[in-house]
């Protein structure tokens, strides 16, 4: 299809890269305590040129969704790409001219309905078979790229409160947040290891707090004819605009091809692949989903269990040792085209080894940060029953606690683990409700769950 002289030209440069542009330096001058409200707000586009969409992309998704939906009424298409009408309308009359849809009449609000002609419908058979996508329309890399430094982790300067506010309901030492303080200011990645069961993805998934609570990001990027989906709502929290706040009622209109989310934290297990880290495609709908790293930008990526996956770890690291270094990461696209995209989160490795054990130096210069996540002291490990108690509804009894460290732990030498609070109260809790009668910290609810849970332990 001729592109009319109305629609985008081959320069991917629109003003909203220009506006964030012009925030970046105003940011990097600035650099606020942890950000409030949104820094970086998309405006909706006054044109085509400004909403970086190809007339081929726009095209393959009016003609995808037509097929579906056999007629539409022009508005309707509109809200379908989370554009105005005013800038569907130019593609739909070009469409028009090409014989490849014709109007099928008007509705009562005086809007013209659309439909597929035969050439259209072949057309978009065709179009089917490249990609089933007929979402919003995808905002140019450049936009996102733009976006992601503008709300990137590294931008927020954390301090000590911050981390208390983050870790509130916890129990952790004063010399822990001072350990892990430097590291979370910096924005970039660590490790996370010590012994199981004391907290470290919990404390993991707290910390993504403390960069802000929200960011915008786009429902779909494209390159070239590519779309990529950027949203997954399995990953990303919706937030509700008018509940933020952050003075979105005072800015022009908004381009609803963005979603205001909680920053987002995404945690990957033992069941991560190579594959993961790559651009997925849908061997049915041909669909592309950006890969776990992406879909964690300007918030926190847990490898949990490091060591544990299903790829080697030197297969991983050698992924990941220039990424960690560049900021960026190369992705390749179906058409086999590698693309640049930003790679700018906190990246967390979680594991129970030393990481000088799974890891060579080259990349352990590349994780500057290693914090121990210790075992708790008698106090903290008091603090956390007492912590645990309350959420289970169960009186804390000091004779009872001191019972359990004087009968359970100090003879065998048995160290403290942070879990163990929460477990061995659950124990108390089945032991009381069985026997039916109050949940307390009796000696015989204690001994009760002590010999089920510490029965093949140290």
């Amino acid at each position: 299809m001729a592109a009319p002289a109305n629609l985008l030209s081959p320069e991917p440069f629109t003003d909203l890269f220009e506006r964030v542009n012009l925030l970046l330096g105003e940011r990097q001058s600035a650099r606020p305590s942890v950000p409030s409200g949104n820094m970086f707000i998309p405006r909706a586009p006054a044109t085509l040129r400004e909403a970086g969409v190809s007339p081929a992309v726009m095209e393959r998704i009016i003609m995808r969704f037509l097929l579906q939906a056999g007629s539409l009424a022009g508005r309707r298409i509109g809200t379908q790409l989370k554009l105005p009408f005013r800038l569907v309308e130019p593609v739909l009359r070009q469409l028009r001219a090409d014989k490849l849809i014709d109007l099928a009449g008007t509705t009562a609000a005086g809007d013209c309905e659309y439909l597929l002609t035969p050439a259209g419908r072949e057309r978009a058979l065709h179009y089917v078979e490249e990609c089933s996508y007929f979402g919003a329309a995808p905002v140019p890399l450049t936009d996102y790229t733009a976006s992601v430094a503008a709300q990137s982790p590294s931008l927020a300067n954390v301090d000590s409160e911050d981390l208390r506010r983050v870790f509130r309901g916890l129990v952790v030492s004063e010399e822990f947040l001072q350990r892990l303080g430097p590291a979370v200011n910096a924005g970039r990645g660590l490790f996370l290891y010590g012994r199981p069961g004391n907290g470290k993805t919990t404390l993991a998934e707290r910390m993504t707090d403390v960069f802000g609570s929200t960011i915008w990001i786009p429902r779909a990027v494209a390159v070239d004819t590519s779309v990529i989906r950027i949203f997954d709502p399995s990953v990303h929290v919706e937030v509700d605009e008018h509940e933020a706040g952050a003075g979105l009622q005072d800015t022009p209109e908004l381009d609803r091809r963005w979603v205001l989310i909680r920053r987002p934290t995404v945690i990957a297990g033992g069941e991560l692949t190579m594959n993961e880290l790559e651009i997925q495609i849908n061997p049915t709908s041909r669909i592309c989903e950006a890969p776990l790293q992406v879909k964690s930008n300007c918030g926190t990526l847990v490898i949990d269990d490091f060591g544990r996956q299903q790829m080697p770890v030197d297969q991983l690291l050698n992924r990941w040792i220039i990424p960690l270094e560049k900021r960026y990461d190369f992705l390749n696209l179906p058409t086999g085209r590698k693309v640049k995209f930003p790679f700018d989160q906190m990246i967390i490795f979680s594991t129970n080894c030393e990481p000088r054990d799974l890891v060579d130096e080259a990349f352990l210069r590349r994780i500057p940060y290693k914090i121990e996540v210790p075992d708790p002291s008698q106090r903290e490990f008091r603090q956390l029953f007492e912590l645990m108690c309350e959420q289970l509804r169960i009186p804390f009894d000091p004779h009872g606690f001191d019972y359990l460290v004087q009968q359970h732990y100090k003879p065998t030498g048995r160290p403290f683990r942070a879990c163990q609070a929460r477990d061995i109260l659950q124990q108390i809790r089945s032991y009381c409700n069985y026997f039916r009668i109050t949940p307390a910290m009796s000696r015989e609810a204690i001994d009760s769950a002590a010999l089920s849970y510490f029965s093949i332990m140290n």
